[in-house]
């Protein structure tokens, strides 16, 4: 399957570049309370170290504010903060951080969101408009009854609409959604009627297992019609899985690539090794490898080179003596308990070599040359979802 990105406006948070040809970006959010500074960073570190682009932090009180300062002085990458409610927190935090999230629905009056504007034009930074079924605005909730695909959209566009009339135009904006169909449809409504950078998300998508399946279909639906700029799975986990799994739902898509990428066999009565665990093993003490590289495990010499040819290096599983193999070819034979390590060193050699080449820039690069077009009426009528059995609704200005 060819992805052709949907052409949005570019913004910029901090060092990061949002929506044009950049490539989709993979955040996630802090849990610990900024006035644990010690805490806050520590997994700000460990973000930061599981490949994190952009890590937000939710700022609920001036306490947390005040915070923000030291935090953002250990940080390599870019803060965003996360308010909601007292805009007075966001004309504070926007002097100090890279981008600020707020809620049109449950900001209040409009005069407060144009002082957040103002907060943000004079310190040269973008905002996020963040929209959800929980905050939608009274008048919305009257029209459609309950949140709805179409309420999402219309909220976010009238929030676009009016930031436009005073002269705004530095956002991306996010329309998020517990319910996966929900969140596609309102995605695909406003992608069709703007062309501002796109946050994706599932909202409150559950446990590690069940968010991240929930995130893998919705997020995925949407990466593949070329919608979305930049991503955050949202589990009820260590947000260090969220990155994980964010960069898994890209490098699945041949979107991003980054890291070590594991194939193994599902195992069956042939298997000659332990593939379950070698697998997981690999994954834990290669999570330090950040050159992409697709490394094959399994389990016999049935399935054996022919199943990972396309795989950089792998194994295959024998009795007492297992295979090696690299770009598809045998490599050499090794006794089976020699098996991993001596892939982990192949592996480890095989991205040193390749970082000393300079070839490790797939990341920052994958989106060159890709067509950024916006479907047209007739690519779209090939994959068809819920809304598109109806016509698409023109939603008003405010």
């Amino acid at each position: 399957m060819y992805i052709s990105r949907r052409k949005t406006k570019q913004i910029q948070v901090g060092s990061v570049k949002i929506g044009g040809d950049a490539p989709i970006s993979v955040q996630s959010m802090t849990i610990p309370h900024p006035r644990d500074i010690a805490g806050t960073l520590e997994q700000v570190q460990r973000l930061e170290q599981g490949g994190c682009e952009l890590i937000r932090v939710a700022v609920p009180d001036m306490e947390a504010v005040d915070a923000l300062p030291k935090i953002k002085s250990q940080m390599t990458v870019p803060l965003i903060a996360d308010i909601h409610f007292d805009h007075r927190l966001a004309l504070k935090a926007a002097k100090v951080v890279d981008c600020v999230r707020i809620n049109p629905g449950n900001i209040g009056p409009w005069w407060k969101t144009e002082e957040v504007i103002q907060a943000v034009n004079d310190n040269g930074i973008p905002l996020r408009i963040g929209v959800n079924g929980g905050s939608l605005e009274k008048h919305l909730l009257d029209k459609y009854g309950y949140p709805t695909a179409e309420a999402l959209a219309e909220s976010a566009l009238n929030a676009v609409h009016a930031l436009e009339d005073v002269g705004f135009t530095n956002m991306k904006v996010s329309l998020k959604a517990s319910d996966v169909h929900m969140a596609i449809d309102a995605y695909w409504l406003f992608a069709q009627q703007s062309n501002y950078p796109l946050h994706i998300g599932i909202t409150e998508a559950g446990t590690a297992m069940t968010g991240a399946v929930k995130s893998a279909m919705g997020l995925g639906w949407l990466l593949s019609q070329g919608i979305g700029d930049t991503l955050r799975v949202s589990l009820a986990a260590d947000p260090v899985e969220e990155v994980k799994v964010g960069f898994e739902i890209l490098k699945s898509l041949e979107l991003r690539h980054r890291g070590v990428n594991v194939i193994a066999c599902p195992t069956c009565g042939r298997v000659e090794i332990d593939v379950v665990k070698m697998a997981n093993e690999l994954e834990h003490r290669l999570g330090h490898i950040t050159t992409p590289i697709t490394v094959s495990v399994l389990g016999c010499v049935v399935n054996g080179i022919g199943e990972g040819k396309e795989a950089d290096i792998g194994i295959a599983g024998g009795q007492g003596v297992g295979i090696l193999f690299k770009k598809g070819k045998l490599y050499k034979r090794v006794a089976s308990e020699e098996l991993l390590d001596t892939l982990i060193e192949e592996v480890e050699l095989m991205a040193k070599e390749q970082d000393d080449e300079g070839t490790s820039s797939h990341a920052s690069e994958a989106f060159e040359g890709l067509p950024m077009n916006l479907p047209t009426k007739e690519d779209l009528s090939l994959t068809p979802i819920r809304s598109s059995s109806r016509e698409i609704p023109v939603l008003p200005r405010r």
